[in-house]
């Protein structure tokens, strides 16, 4: 919400100097969020100019320039530049005759977008200022031709500061309204706001004007919702004001204070209504009485009905939308925007003004079933002061009557449905013992008088009738939430709490921090990505076409429907961003949940709104439409995994890079992993190994690491080498033991070695390794495979690997020929098993 400074300052004092960021910081005391600040961006000299004479020059682009002579400033005085009198400006448009007054910017101005005016040289004259359009002031986005005062009802002195005239030294100050507080949609909600935080009087914008009671138009509300069986309409004021003048211009204040606000001026009928709004935060609608045929009908819509709203959209009606109707039918989609049909226009003489109070739940419905948020319905939605509707009528007729030159006329009509507000209890020690602060009696109720309840003291607490501006409040909760907030929230004390022995973070909680910490630590960057993906992008990693998968029924991109089975095409997709701006070594990682529904997805069921609370029945249907959200791991790396340094060649990351990750997230929590071969979809054919570990039930897969398919690679614009795995966390976790048992440190020498054997090609290497460990015995503390050459003085159909192997006893200097002894004895093993022989 903006808040224009001049418009605040009606309702509540601010202090001398008061600026934009000295109110916002008020009122974050009472809990509103500062955002930001407004201007025009327009900086003097900006002076009343008028246009003495004019010479048309056609130019050889097709173009017909004005040189103009403006008076800027009265005969025989000193321009506000310190200028001539009289300048002369070169001008491209032509909607302006000779003794118009205009704006003119004199060298020195600056605009917005940091444009400065200069005398400069153009079309052959020296233009000396230029005459601006409103534009170019940002006062509106016409930039048919430049403004002409006159056209605004305006005849002031040449030389006059068109700054102050035209209010561009306004500025507003923008904050934060969350959702509970509706009622600072409106600049009587935050002055009110304002007066609580600095102690300054507020004054009531509602009684600006006079209301008047007015009858015999009709009105018929029938507006019961099909569904939630509720009315929906607490209140409907009907005026009329008869003999308006459509040529009126919109004062140049209001103009100022709407586009300060966030809104841009329309007509002068229009802008009433969107002033009233903002001043008030009731919504109202004006119709061209003329165009409105017979009675107003409140109503929920026809199956099959439509209405085209003002934005030109023609809308297909759904049987809870609520409308306004007359003897045609549906002229509004209440609450939410006005058809076209009634619309006011520049012939309108007659208006019928409507301000009403609608349900929020309706109007919320509306919205997003069409995709439609208007500032009314922005409004409806977090509610409306339902007393509010016959002072934001009575001041729309004032300002139609002061500034379009229109009559009151006794012709309208008043609804009231009937609301029974039930009182609060608070228990008189209720907001001592929630917030740690010592309220007494005295100060709760003035507090809660200050926000506009009404208090009454009894024994044992207080019974207590929130304001009608404040539907949020329902519940003694909700009182002391405000009576913290009024009473400071620098007074309620800082304490950490003891946790209860015996608790903490939970086992999974404890190995995730320990896989994202050891991941971090050794080198990893960790990213986080978007959930949503493509069907294409869904499908990369998918084993199998047909998996169902959850898609969105409104998703904030249509091209990104889906949510992800897998979460490496997010790292992808990081990946080549990183790569579009020169970042090209890299080491990523990523957890979070995937989707896996285990049957197809149908639409959730519907569940009772308001009070009323689901049954166990209903919230077991709700969680089946859930889907499964495991927990996953993935990682990427692309680019070199050592950078070229003097003397040291650079090293490309690849498979082992995968694999290795993985190894450290598995030790993280006390696993060992082995690997297989494997071709998975998305993969590197040749260069990838599917991910195993030993679980109560046996082995388990937790998922595949290697190289990415270079194809899908080269399809993303990255490197054909890039190094990718992915893997459960749940099953790796479901692994892992209760406690890890850290090993002990040797402190006795150790002995090392190196084996290569020579074994069929198509014998994993993982397998070979595990045999050489069984052979070895516990003399041997570590094993690594460090080589695998398939080449020459290495037969056809088999290959070498090399191991090396470090042994070490916990109680004695280990000899050569002990290492050596085991070593033999994995051989001989390992030959046993697979024929495997010494490489000479």
């Amino acid at each position: 919400m903006r808040i224009p400074l001049s418009w605040l300052a009606e309702y509540v004092d601010l202090p001398a100097g008061a600026t934009p960021e000295s109110v916002m910081a008020e009122l974050v005391k009472v809990g509103l969020e500062e955002e930001g600040v407004h201007g025009f961006d327009v900086t003097g000299p900006l002076v009343v100019g008028q246009v003495l004479s004019f010479e048309a020059e056609p130019q050889s682009n097709g173009k017909t320039i004005r040189w103009c002579q403006v008076r800027v400033c009265a005969e025989g005085t000193t321009a506000a530049d310190g200028g001539a009198d009289v300048r002369g400006i070169v001008c491209g448009a032509s909607n302006f005759e000779v003794g118009d007054k205009v704006v003119v910017c004199l060298p020195g101005a600056v605009l917005p977008g940091d444009f400065n005016i200069a005398a400069r040289s153009t079309y052959g004259h020296i233009s000396d200022g230029m005459m601006a359009s409103a534009r170019e002031l940002n006062l509106s986005d016409d930039h048919a031709g430049i403004i002409r005062l006159q056209a605004m009802g305006l005849d002031p002195k040449v030389g006059t500061d068109a700054l102050e005239l035209l209010h561009l030294d306004e500025q507003a100050a923008e904050v934060n309204v969350t959702p509970d507080r509706g009622y600072c949609f409106s600049v009587r909600g935050i002055a009110r706001e304002l007066s609580h935080a600095t102690g300054a009087d507020f004054r009531d914008p509602k009684s600006n004007a006079h209301i008047e009671h007015a009858e015999g138009f009709g009105l018929i509300v029938d507006d019961k919702a099909p569904i939630r069986d509720a009315i929906c309409t607490q209140r409907v004021v009907l005026r009329v004001v008869k003999g308006i003048d459509p040529t009126k211009p919109t004062p140049p204040w209001m103009v100022a204070r709407l586009k300060m606000a966030g809104m841009r001026s329309i007509s002068l009928v229009v802008d009433i209504t969107n002033y009233t709004m903002l001043e008030l935060g009731q919504p109202t609608h004006a119709y061209d009485l003329d165009k409105f045929m017979g009675a107003m009908t409140i109503r929920r819509a026809n199956l099959g009905e439509t209405l085209k709203t003002l934005d030109g959209q023609e809308r297909k009606l759904d049987p809870e939308d609520l409308v306004i109707a007359d003897e045609n039918g549906a002229v509004g989609l209440a609450g939410v925007m006005g058809g076209e049909s009634t619309e006011v226009s520049a012939s309108t003489v007659n208006v019928l003004i409507e301000a009403a109070h609608f349900e929020p739940i309706s109007i919320a419905r509306s919205a997003r079933r069409h995709k439609l948020s208007s500032e009314a319905s922005k409004r409806f939605e977090r509610g409306v002061d339902p007393r509010m509707a016959d002072n934001a009528a009575a001041r729309v007729v004032q300002l139609l009557e002061v500034h379009a030159m229109g009559a009151a006329d006794r012709l309208g009509a008043d609804y009231r449905a009937e609301v029974v507000h039930k009182p609060i209890w608070l228990p008189a020690e209720f907001a001592t013992e929630l917030v740690g602060v010592v309220y007494g009696a005295e100060e709760i109720t003035k507090i809660l008088q200050q926000i506009g309840c009404v208090v009454a003291e009894v024994e044992g607490g207080f019974e207590v009738l929130a304001p009608t501006w404040r539907p949020d409040i329902t519940h003694k909760t909700d009182l002391v939430e405000e009576i913290a907030r009024i009473g400071g929230y620098h007074r309620i004390p800082s304490r950490l709490p003891i946790a209860p022995p015996g608790r903490g973070l939970s086992a999974t909680q404890k190995r995730r921090r320990g896989v994202i910490t050891a991941l971090a630590g050794s080198g990893h960057t960790e990213v986080l990505t978007y959930p949503f993906l493509s069907t294409e992008a869904n499908l990369w990693f998918s084993q199998t076409k047909s998996r169902p998968v959850v898609r969105l029924a409104n998703p904030l991109q249509e091209d990104a429907a889906e949510m992800r089975t897998s979460m490496l095409p997010g790292l992808i997709d990081a990946a080549k961003r990183n790569f579009s701006r020169g970042l090209t070594d890299l080491a990523i990682f990523e957890e979070g949940s995937v989707f896996e529904p285990v049957s197809t997805i149908g639409k959730n069921p519907s569940l009772p709104v308001g009070n009323q609370m689901p049954s166990a029945s209903e919230l077991a249907a709700v969680k089946a439409t859930v889907p499964a959200q495991p927990k996953h791991l993935s990682v990427l790396f692309a680019g070199n995994r050592v950078a070229a340094q003097i003397g040291v060649a650079a090293m490309p990351a690849d498979f082992k890079d995968a694999i290795h990750a993985v190894r450290i997230a598995a030790h993280a929590v006390g696993v060992q992993i082995t690997l297989r071969q494997a071709s998975p979809a998305g993969f590197h054919p040749g260069r990838t190994a599917e991910v195993f570990v030993q679980s109560a039930n046996g082995e388990l897969s937790i998922g595949f690491a290697g190289e990415l398919d270079p194809q899908l690679a080269q399809e993303n614009n990255l490197p054909r080498r890039v190094a990718v795995a992915e893997i459960s966390l749940d099953r790796l976790y479901a692994a892992a033991p209760a406690v890890v048992q850290a090993t002990d440190i040797g402190t006795m020498p150790a002995a090392t070695q190196d084996l290569s054997l020579v074994v069929d090609a198509a014998l994993p290497a993982g397998e070979l390794l595990a045999v050489i460990k069984t052979g070895a015995g516990e003399l041997l503390e570590h094993i690594v495979l460090v080589d695998d050459y398939r080449g020459e003085n290495v037969e056809q159909g088999k290959k070498s690997l090399t191991f090396a192997l470090r042994f070490r006893a916990s109680d004695r200097t280990l000899t050569q020929v002990e290492a050596s002894e085991a070593r033999d004895s994995a051989v001989v093993l390992a030959n046993s098993k697979f024929g495997a022989t010494l490489r000479a």
